[in-house]
């Protein structure tokens, strides 16, 4: 009896140290945390997720065995933890582009341009979700994810749900769009474009003879054109040219 109660005073004590932690100490375990993330993401890029084993993440961070299980009871939990890093940036770069933004379909268009910037800036973050993806649909459970996303960003599709609807409302999106099912459907279909043209790589372009960007911009720009009202100002310099085109052929007509 008496040795559990120091057990549980001992436990009681770590905790508590763990708590009031000197700030040096948090930033020193976040800085290792970070180090061994960062060999992990690398490492993934290089090899592929699944050839990656425990024992390379250690000799890439370059800490001991003991001191990353630490931190990471398992490989599956340093990839959760660069989802989630990767997840929280993107989702807080869109907050910021879509904020000023004059009517819905300007905040979808920021919203896509910035993803459109992250395949060109932060390709292996894309290429990291790509392969999430395949291991999500395989290793783990939807309500893992669910959990993430609504950590992360706790209005999830509802607000994109609720940029439909504004956009009926002010005139910029078609009316016939279904406010549930138009922003996940699209949001699929444009991830899903960025995601394997980011894992092609330069394949990309011997393949089809265009740069990564120009194509998904162009993908970009149709999807775009879908959403777009008839008459809303176009904001998109692309919409307005061929809105004007359509219009010169239809008074050429006769």
């Amino acid at each position: 009896m008496i040795l559990r109660i120091c057990n549980i005073v001992l436990i009681y004590e770590m905790a508590k140290k763990k708590i009031n932690a000197p700030a040096p100490y948090r930033a020193h375990r976040e800085r290792q945390r970070r180090r061994i993330q960062n060999a992990a993401k690398i490492l993934f890029d290089q090899t592929g997720i699944d050839r990656v084993t425990m024992a390379e993440i250690t000799v890439a961070s370059g800490v001991q065995a003991s001191t990353i299980y630490q931190y990471f009871s398992s490989k599956d939990e340093i990839v959760w933890a660069i989802a989630r890093d990767v997840l929280r940036a993107s989702i807080s770069n869109s907050q910021v582009v879509t904020d000023a933004a004059p009517n819905a379909l300007a905040r979808i268009k920021r919203l896509f341009d910035n993803m459109a910037d992250d395949l060109v800036k932060h390709q292996s973050d894309v290429r990291f979700m790509a392969q999430f993806d395949a291991m999500y649909a395989r290793d783990w459970p939807t309500e893992r994810l669910l959990t993430l996303e609504s950590q992360i960003y706790p209005e999830g599709f509802r607000y994109f749900s609720a940029l439909v609807r504004a956009g009926i409302k002010d005139g910029s999106l078609r009316s016939d769009l279904k406010p549930d099912l138009t922003m996940q459907a699209i949001l699929n279909a444009v991830a899903g474009a960025q995601r394997r043209l980011a894992s092609l790589g330069s394949k990309v372009e011997q393949e089809y003879g265009q740069p990564i960007d120009q194509l998904f911009r162009e993908t970009l720009r149709i999807i775009l054109l879908g959403l777009s009202a008839p008459g809303a100002p176009a904001i998109i310099p692309q919409l307005k040219a061929i809105k004007a085109r359509k219009s010169a052929t239809k008074r050429k007509t006769p």
